[in-house]
């Protein structure tokens, strides 16, 4: 079976909005990331396990509102007892998923279910702020937080602080109304395809 990204087809390269007279390393950067694994640990209710001994590509699971990264996995902590993990090794799943067992934990693979739009450069916080109710300016690097954009739910994961970068997770049966929402937002700055 071959894969399709959730954007294929709105997610086109080149310049947009206000980018005329403006230095390329100005303009936001918008792309979407694919061919990614994604999957979500939740651990149980009913659970005395102690979740600071689980690592996930040695990683410890990371506390409210945090994420915790290396350069090919991060994990997001989506709210109590839940984390979203992505990863570029796509076998990761099969590896680490013998770790939780069923009666602590449930571990579901959601690659295909997302869309993920990452944004990087100086005007990310103000085009985040036309359609996120969240103080976006007291977040940063190793932060992550639910909320909306523009009525859609989404996850934003603070990737980079300089310039600032951020990846935005949103269901894929929203995934071209969340692009155009940002790039709607993105267009007074001028923003980059890439």
């Amino acid at each position: 079976m071959k894969q399709i990204s959730p954007l294929h087809s709105v997610n086109r390269k080149g310049k947009y909005g206000n980018f005329e007279n403006q230095i390329e390393d100005d303009l936001i950067k918008i792309s979407e990331i694919s061919n990614i694994l994604i999957f979500q640990v939740v651990r149980l209710k009913n659970s005395n396990f102690n979740i600071d001994k689980i690592k996930i590509d040695d990683l410890p699971l990371p506390k409210n509102l945090k994420t915790s990264s290396n350069l090919d996995t991060s994990i997001l902590w989506v709210g109590p007892n839940n984390w979203l993990v992505t990863s570029t090794k796509l076998n990761l799943f099969e590896d680490e998923r013998k770790k939780f067992d069923e009666e602590n934990f449930a571990i579901t693979e959601l690659s295909h279910s997302r869309a993920i739009i990452e944004m990087e450069g100086n005007f990310v916080e103000e085009t985040l702020k036309k359609g996120c109710p969240v103080d976006i300016n007291n977040l940063k690097k190793g932060d992550c937080i639910n909320s909306v954009y523009n009525g859609i739910s989404v996850t934003i994961d603070f990737v980079e602080d300089n310039p600032k970068k951020v990846r935005i997770f949103g269901a894929r049966s929203f995934g071209e109304s969340l692009y155009y929402s940002i790039t709607d937002a993105a267009l007074e700055f001028g923003y980059l395809i890439k």
